[in-house]
């Protein structure tokens, strides 16, 4: 996907785009290029790819969610910065954590927060599990893209989210991890209220987003390390 047909597509998902986001943008590529030399952050480093794969594909959450809103949302599993760096480019008005269980990755976007002067964004260096005891029903929108399974990231995430916030989770093929979901919902109590399917321009490739609401108070659950989940990539 070249610049243009990434200002093209994103058009398509209703989101506006100018000079300075692509300015910001174009920043935050060469700086995962430059600190994927020094850390694994990605294995995706080519420039039509990293647009197709990251940038794009990160802002596809707005298909499940007003991302104009004034939200506090929290992206678990952070890596590189997808999506959470790329939310907050393209909407300022949010409050985003970051959250990565790596202190390389945490350095690593703390830099990018700085060099890009982002506001209202930070990078802590914990795991989600341990961040959800400290902060009950702190979140309005958790997100993570291609970490965990479906099951565990509810488990862990659930607790710091507020009473009708929702788990935003991006995948590609989860058919399997939903139906387990399903059958701990009550246990957790949340509802799945929207799985939406899509294929990733230009390669066709698929991609689901969960939308998750947390209906009531979550009691004491038993969340597993995510550091012991091998991570799925798209």
């Amino acid at each position: 996907m070249n610049r243009e047909e990434f200002i093209n597509e994103v058009g398509k998902l209703g989101i506006t785009i100018d000079d300075f986001k692509m300015q910001k943008l174009n920043q935050f590529y060469h700086l995962l290029e430059e600190w994927n030399q020094k850390i694994n952050l990605t294995s995706i480093v080519k420039e039509e790819e990293v647009y197709l794969k990251h940038f794009y594909d990160s802002l596809t959450l707005s298909k499940n969610i007003d991302l104009t809103q004034k939200i506090k949302i929290c992206d678990v599993g952070s890596g590189a910065g997808f999506p959470g760096i790329v939310l907050k480019i393209f909407y300022p008005n949010l409050d985003i954590t970051l959250i990565d269980s790596l202190n390389k990755r945490v350095i690593y976007l703390n830099e990018v927060i700085n060099k890009l002067e982002l506001n209202d964004i930070r990078a802590i260096h914990t795991r989600m599990e341990d961040y959800s005891r400290l902060h009950d029903e702190e979140f309005d929108v958790i997100t993570a893209r291609a970490v965990a399974s479906l099951p565990i990231l509810c488990e862990i995430c659930v607790r710091a989210l507020k009473i009708d916030g929702q788990l935003i989770f991006m995948k590609a093929n989860c058919e399997e991890e939903l139906n387990t979901l399903l059958r701990i919902k009550n246990k957790l109590k949340i509802e799945v209220t929207k799985v939406n399917k899509f294929l990733l321009p230009i390669e066709n490739s698929n991609r689901t987003i969960i939308s998750i609401n947390k209906m009531a108070k979550t009691d004491e659950i038993y969340p597993r390390s995510i550091d012991k989940i091998k991570k799925n990539p798209l």
